[in-house]
């Protein structure tokens, strides 16, 4: 199958669009205004249920739903496009929205960008020491966009929110620099996006024996789900497994960080064979999704997913939440949801299922846990921990929050016990208030 991509401008080209009614093409055309829509043949023939779709999971983790928009903002952009407002008036106010729905969440913007000899390295994120993440400037889009994508920011065409980098003799010199990093993640977008000659040109440097400090190399993708024939069917598939295999012989580990965020997405001959193919090279693949409203926000559906997933000898990795950005109201369960969701499928897999760790808020101190809730001295509380953290010593800290039905994320949440913060607080602030140039970034003394 040749690749086709579909986006606002052609998706009614689509032969299956005439499934749905003209009000639905219209919240399309509205929502996409806001958020990017992209999908591709595959993901239309061979993910999507078109008889079913109103509740297919697939169609709505790529087609924009009405609900991702808040009412004021699709009733503002619907009357603009029903009155032919200039398309210049219609993407100003879009950029104002946008600027409204915390694009760069997490202090990705304030306290992740590394730098080196006084320059600021936009294309690279540095927030926890031993891991650098890297934006391949040429794999800075997907072969379909997830609704969901906390990464949006990177595909509206606005520069000032994007990361992205071509600067490969500064990754070299930055990692040299900083001994402790010994995991790169290429990221994006989705750096399997691109031709294997431009991937080609960001691994084969971190191959190098002067840098022996970079271990693993991670790449995180969605290719295997969206487009498996990558691996399969592409021109330079076979050049891409090339390199894969080049990575291991290196002595290096590869890290396959691949999303899938239902069952479905594994259920094709196309992927399972796409798997086989990346495990031949050696390299390893682990699993990841948010848990998503509308989605996959059942423990059934996560015990499937599971389940499939080791029988296809991938490894759960993470249960995200999804992060405070774009449409996550849309998408978003309570954290005690997410959490009943993922302690109830845990109980439906085996302990061979159980190296997926979660609920995770990828929040701005770190990764944080959702342990549970409980009773602690009558009151009620989240038990939360760090699993990664901008200070390593945070890291396995259980620390207590005031229970709250309704909290989505960790800024919902107040210390328990009647203190006035929570332990990293005070540091975290610190962050914020130095000024990058002043401070060595990991000096937490």
């Amino acid at each position: 199958m040749k690749y086709k991509a579909y986006t606002r401008s052609n998706y009614k080209q689509i032969p299956q669009i005439t499934n749905l009614t003209e009000k639905e093409i219209f919240d399309i055309d509205v929502v996409s205004i806001i958020f990017p829509f992209k999908t591709n043949n595959y993901v239309i023939e061979r993910l999507i249920d078109w008889a079913n779709y109103k509740t297919d999971p697939l169609f709505m983790l790529n087609f924009p739903q009405k609900g991702m928009l808040k009412k004021e903002h699709y009733q503002e952009i619907a009357t603009m496009l029903r009155t032919n407002t200039p398309q210049e008036i219609i993407k100003k106010r879009a950029n104002e929205i946008h600027m409204q729905l915390n694009p760069h969440t997490s202090g990705q913007l304030e306290l992740n960008i590394p730098q080196i000899n006084g320059k600021k390295l936009f294309g690279f994120q540095h927030k926890y020491k031993q891991t650098l993440l890297i934006f391949p400037s040429h794999g800075q889009t997907c072969h379909a966009y997830c609704t969901f994508c906390f990464r949006w920011p990177q595909f509206i065409g606005v520069d000032e929110l994007k990361f992205a980098t071509q600067e490969t003799e500064l990754m070299v010199e930055y990692i040299k620099n900083n001994p402790q990093i010994t995991d790169v993640l290429f990221t994006g977008g989705d750096p399997l996006i691109m031709k294997t000659s431009k991937l080609r040109q960001y691994i084969e440097p971190l191959l190098d024996d002067s840098i022996s400090n970079v271990q693993t190399i991670r790449i995180g993708t969605k290719s295997l789900a969206f487009w498996p024939y990558r691996f399969t069917k592409d021109d330079d598939n076979q050049e891409l497994l090339d390199i894969f295999r080049t990575i291991v012989s290196k002595g290096r580990n590869l890290a396959f960080m691949a999303h899938f965020c239902h069952p479905n997405e594994l259920a094709t001959e196309e992927v399972k064979e796409a798997i086989k193919r990346v495990l031949s090279t050696g390299a390893i693949i682990r699993t990841q999704s948010p848990v998503l409203k509308h989605i996959n926000d059942q423990p059934e559906i996560w015990a499937n997913m599971l389940r499939t997933q080791i029988n296809l000898n991938l490894i759960p990795y993470y249960m995200f939440i999804p992060r405070d950005t774009g449409a996550k109201d849309y998408f978003s369960v309570s954290l005690e949801e997410a959490w009943d969701v993922f302690r109830k499928a845990y109980q439906k897999v085996s302990g061979i299922c159980r190296t997926i760790r979660g609920p995770v808020m990828s929040a701005t101190p770190g990764k944080v846990q959702v342990l549970g809730v409980t009773k602690i001295k009558e009151e009620k509380v989240f038990v939360l921990r760090f699993i990664q953290g901008r200070n390593p010593d945070w890291v396995c800290k259980p620390f207590f929050a005031k229970y709250d039905k309704k909290a989505q994320w960790l800024t919902d949440l107040e210390p328990a016990f009647g203190a006035k913060k929570f332990f990293f607080e005070s540091q975290l602030e610190k962050f914020y208030h130095s000024a990058i140039e002043d401070i060595e970034y990991y000096d937490f003394e």
